[in-house]
């Protein structure tokens, strides 16, 4: 083998050396930056997951202050508009104050300059003296039940805020007994009616007419569901029973309670139980009409 080739085989095996130790090196560095891409990946998507619940928390809290701000606004509107009526009733005391206050002090004027003539004209005054005297009791007495109106309308506001609370109540006590009828009633394949109100709405207040006054329906209780206050009666549609009758519950001479009924078969309805002074139980009468 000649010196040449020694010399060939020696610079291709540093060659080779040198490039493995390239490629090593590459194949160490790709490594490390890949492992850096999936970390940066991973914190990249859990800041995208925090920015997306700030902005859903962002959206809630937006809804819930325009929800506070609607209800707020319409307080306030109602409140100028009582303001604005108490505002028109002290206006109109005080423009009646002012005119009688304008005639009291003409008569002190004209009693001033007549006052030495003749009787009748002190006479005149001391009339004019004495409407004063009244108009100032009047007045006295005005503010008195302009105070009583003030505490009145306070009071009358605190009803009222008691009744918007008691409303909220019954609304969930009648969306729990809703959930607890629909239960009661699921396994026999039947769901209760909707409730209309007795008394329509934005109408004179009345007494609302019971539907059953015109017939004489009478049966026996069946069963009694005291957790559910809910009852069966023994007659139904075949008897005239309709859904929204009421029955009266009794026991002799001794009144029970009311049965509200909700819903019909053919031989026996099912209701709601309603005013209840005792415990009904099977047996017990019931009548449309007391």
């Amino acid at each position: 083998m000649s010196t040449l080739t020694k010399i060939l085989i020696v610079l291709l095996t540093i060659s080779s050396i040198f490039l493995c130790g390239i490629v090593v090196t590459y194949v160490a560095s790709a490594d490390n930056y890949r492992k850096q891409s999936e970390s940066l990946k991973t914190k990249l998507d859990d800041e995208e997951r925090k920015a997306v619940s700030a902005e859903k928390q962002l959206e809630e809290k937006k809804i819930k202050y325009q929800q506070n701000e609607t209800r707020l606004t319409d307080e306030i509107a109602s409140l100028t508009r009582k303001i604005g009526d108490l505002q028109l009733n002290l206006t109109d005391v005080e423009r009646e104050r002012a005119k009688l206050q304008q005639e009291v002090n003409s008569w002190v004027a004209v009693t001033t300059n007549f006052s030495e003539t003749t009787d009748k004209q002190r006479q005149l005054f001391e009339n004019t003296f004495a409407e004063l005297n009244r108009v100032k009791t009047e007045q006295i007495k005005d503010r008195k039940e302009l105070n009583d109106l003030t505490t009145s309308l306070e009071e009358k506001m605190a009803v009222i805020v008691m009744l918007d609370e008691k409303t909220k109540r019954l609304l969930e006590e009648k969306a729990e007994l809703q959930n607890r009828l629909d239960k009661y009633l699921q396994p026999i394949g039947k769901r209760a009616a909707d409730l209309v109100p007795v008394t329509p709405k934005k109408t004179i207040a009345r007494p609302a007419i019971p539907a059953t006054r015109d017939i004489e329906l009478k049966g026996l209780v069946t069963a009694v569901d005291l957790k559910n206050s809910m009852a069966s009666i023994s007659i139904g549609t075949a008897a005239g029973v309709k859904a929204g009758m009421k029955f009266y519950v009794t026991r002799g001479d001794e009144f029970i309670c009311n049965i509200l009924i909700i819903d019909v078969d053919a031989e026996e309805a099912v209701g709601v139980l309603e005013l209840i002074q005792k415990q009904p139980k099977a047996g017990d009468n019931i009548s449309t009409n007391l």
